[in-house]
């Protein structure tokens, strides 16, 4: 049989309250039942406890009686007594007989027949008596003889009272002992009860708060499904309505970005070459200030390539076409040309590398870590002061390769620190003149590092300046270079 869920969250809650509820009122229950039990049980021995030692004394006091009377018969003669007898008789038989209604068990029956016969031998021989005589006074004598069953009847009585009471102190016991197991059972009862619903709850809200996170961080590719109660069920049919959207917003975008990109490239090249041409002379030879402005052209022009080409792979890896493409290289040579490709802006600002690369062979994409090192190095130059520094280290640490990036400028302001790998985030201050850029370098690098397995991270408390880190895992093939270079 199919398990139908219920149709909303509230009903779930209440179905699983229900179950809770149940085993546990169950219990109470039994319990009360069970107590009651004992109660009527502990009634019913007071009961027959009272009536029973009731009889049993009065069955001591009406032979006292009947001795005394046929005692004062003998003395006094008077035909009154004969009476007194008879009805003492009467009450001492009723008397007998609720006994043996409270008790009739063989031992007592047989002791309430003795002492009758002998109580009704007495009350004959008085009342067939005309006065005081021989036979009346034997009677009376044999009659102290009657004590000796009626003192066995009161022990009896106690003797059965004390074992009810055994047996009822057995009893509450044995229901004691049952109503302790039993609340021990209820506790993993309901405690399976309480994680099957606490499981129905979890997996869908577990499921939209997934869904959500990878919203938030823009990972739309994995189709948002909620399993649950009805109303957590339409939620996850909008967050997919959402998701669906918000896929088609970033591919929009993303075919913009491309669009864009391409568009800006052709008159971006037709302006590099002639700024080329004017530098090589090509329609005359420039004067000093003529060439200069030349330079600056060709240097915004690299910028702005750059620029358009940070554009175009944040828009190729947002659509996830972007893969890498391992090799094997020297990464104090990729270093090197990251750093000749910007050696006039250095040149001109008169900035100072510090450089410490080991040399090793690594295993990587080398287009990918070269526009990181290439961006990280460019955002350094651009922040660091005229006459400024800015080291470059790497080096082998056991299983990883540690890259740092340290420039010597103002540092990126608390308040930045937290956005500065998001796409499209330019900061919330002043860059003292200086154009912002498009926002997506470091998410670029970012985006690249990850891919490779890495991490970046903003160092703090290291310097005055910015303090980027770099570390990706050493790869099987990943050998010194000078290794290499001895084994050949």
């Amino acid at each position: 049989m199919q398990f139908r869920r219920p149709k909303s969250l509230s009903g779930l809650l209440l179905i699983g309250f229900a179950l809770v509820a149940v085993p546990l009122v169950a219990g109470m229950l039994n319990a009360t039942l069970e107590m009651r039990q004992l109660e009527l049980q502990s009634t019913a021995l007071v009961r027959y406890g009272v009536d029973a030692t009731r009889a049993a004394q009065d069955l001591v006091q009406q032979t006292t009686e009947l001795e005394r009377t046929a005692s004062l018969y003998q003395v006094l003669g008077d035909p009154a007594y004969k009476e007194t007898l008879a009805d003492g008789y009467a009450r001492f038989s009723a008397t007998a007989e609720s006994l043996v209604r409270l008790q009739p068990d063989e031992q007592t029956r047989a002791l309430t027949d003795r002492v009758r016969r002998e109580v009704r031998t007495l009350v004959e021989v008085v009342d067939s008596s005309t006065g005081p005589s021989a036979e009346v006074e034997a009677a009376t004598k044999r009659f102290i003889e009657v004590y000796k069953p009626v003192d066995a009847l009161g022990h009896v009585v106690r003797t059965a009272v004390d074992a009810r009471l055994a047996d009822l102190q057995v009893a509450a016991t044995r229901t004691q002992r049952r109503l302790f197991w039993q609340a021990v059972a209820l506790v993993p009862v309901t405690a399976l009860i309480v994680w099957v619903f606490v499981t129905l709850l979890a997996r869908p809200i577990r499921d939209i708060d997934q869904a959500i996170s990878e919203l938030g961080r823009g990972t739309f590719s994995r189709p948002i499904e909620v399993h649950g109660p009805g109303d957590l069920e339409r939620l996850g049919r909008q967050l997919e309505w959402l998701r669906a959207r918000l896929l088609d917003l970033a591919q929009e975008k993303n075919r913009f970005l491309r669009h864009m990109s391409h568009e800006l490239k052709t008159p971006l090249a037709n302006i590099r070459e002639g700024t080329e041409l004017l530098i090589e002379g090509a329609v005359g030879e420039l004067d000093a200030n003529q060439r200069e402005i030349a330079v600056i052209l060709r240097e915004n022009g690299i910028k702005l390539q750059r620029l358009i080409e940070n554009l175009l792979t944040f828009s190729t890896w947002q659509s996830k076409s972007a893969g890498l493409e391992l090799s094997r290289f020297s990464l104090r040579h990729l270093v090197g040309s990251v750093i000749s490709a910007q050696q006039l802006t250095l040149v001109a600002n008169r900035i100072h590398i510090d450089l410490a690369i080991d040399d090793v062979e690594i295993t990587a994409d080398r287009g990918k870590l070269r526009l990181i090192l290439d961006n990280l190095l460019s955002n350094a130059v651009k922040f660091t002061p005229r006459e400024g520094k800015i080291s470059i280290h790497g080096h082998r640490r056991e299983d990883e390769l540690e890259i740092d990036v340290v420039d010597s400028g103002p540092g990126i302001p608390v308040q930045d620190r937290a956005h500065i790998f998001e796409a499209f985030y330019t900061g919330t201050t002043s860059q003292s003149g200086k154009l912002k850029g498009t926002g997506i370098g470091l998410s670029v690098v970012m985006e690249f590092v990850q891919a490779h397995g890495g991490t970046i991270e903003l160092l703090d408390g290291t310097g005055r300046g910015a303090h980027f880190r770099i570390h990706l895992p050493v790869r099987p093939e990943m050998q010194p270079a000078s290794e290499d270079v001895s084994a050949a």
